[in-house]
């Protein structure tokens, strides 16, 4: 009998070809926004909401040099009666105008550059405030992590539209930036409660108790191990949370607190407009909701995705 034929000599080289077949490549590794980047470019969800912000990013930015007409100019102003308050479709409005005689089209395509300011605007404003008081409460913890999640608290128990519509109520003008801050004020605490969930799960990490253990200071701890590692669903989040912001500044102007000036047209504020003509022309209203339905559902789409592709819980 040959050595190979004793069971010790068998069992030996079963686990020495084992260890050959799962040898280690010299392959580099992937990053997780890399691999997260190959997961959703092969993801219909993620194209359909991609390409719907790119299209409304794209429109905001050039609608002024190609809407057909200047969106504050009365030019169907004439054709106004009092059967007929707001002028149909015809040529040269294939969306016919309102009831001051100004081109639907030109007003739509013109509005998203103003509902894109004030989205991008209060979601940031929202960041910026979270990213303040949940690195004050994930970084230092004890009491300050006390007295900040208090007050987050209590911000959440209020529903956000209703805090909103105080906030804004408040302004003796409504304006534009009322609406921001009021919507900037109520992401506050979504972006502070996901960061400071984040960075306490970073506290207790190898990387974090290795630099403790070098003797490495709490604050670049902090910035420079915990936040960098914790940003990343917060930014996620705000994908999210921009689709809400733009849903919020609607329902703001549309209840008239928003920018009173319509010469700038919002969507939101075009919507609450149309609301005494909706039982006779309902398309005035129909046209800005559905722009709004459609771009809040890119963000959503696109929100999710990303969630998903980078969450290890969730991966497909």
């Amino acid at each position: 009998m040959t050595s190979l034929t004793k069971p010790g000599d068998r069992k030996k080289a079963r686990i020495d070809s084992l260890a050959e077949a799962g040898a280690l490549s010299d392959e580099e590794g992937v990053s997780l926004w890399r691999s997260a980047w190959h997961r959703l470019r092969r993801d219909p969800v993620f194209l359909i909401g991609a390409v719907i912000i790119a299209a409304f990013v794209i429109l905001a930015v050039i609608a002024p040099w190609i809407a057909p007409h200047d969106p504050a100019a009365r030019l169907l102003i004439d054709q106004r009666t009092t059967q007929n308050p707001v002028p149909g479709p015809q040529p040269g409005f294939p969306l016919g105008a309102d009831d001051a005689g100004r081109d639907m089209l030109s007003r739509l395509m013109v509005g998203a550059r103003q509902t894109l300011i004030v989205g991008v605007l209060a979601t940031l404003g929202g960041f910026a405030g979270g990213m303040v008081l949940g690195t004050i409460a994930g970084g230092i913890g004890g009491w300050a992590d006390t007295i900040v999640m208090r007050i987050v608290d209590v911000m959440l128990s209020i529903p956000s539209l209703l805090m909103a519509f105080s906030l804004a109520a408040m302004f003796a003008r409504p304006s534009q930036w009322t609406v921001i801050l009021a919507i900037a004020i109520i992401q506050i605490p979504i972006f502070a409660r996901l960061l400071r969930g984040s960075m306490m799960a970073q506290r207790h990490s190898d990387h974090v108790l290795a630099a403790r253990a070098l003797g490495v200071r709490p604050a670049p701890i902090v910035f420079r191990h915990m936040l960098p590692n914790s940003v990343g669903p917060v930014i996620v989040q705000g994908t999210l949370v921009l689709a809400v912001a733009i849903i919020d500044a609607a329902a703001l102007s549309f209840l008239g607190l928003g920018n009173p000036d319509d010469t700038q047209p919002e969507w939101g504020q075009m919507l609450g407009r149309s609301q005494q003509y909706f039982n006779t022309h309902p398309e005035v209203a129909v046209y800005p909701a559905v722009c709004i339905i459609v771009v809040a559902l890119g963000f959503t789409l696109m929100g999710e995705s990303l969630r998903e592709a980078l969450d290890p819980k969730s991966r497909r």
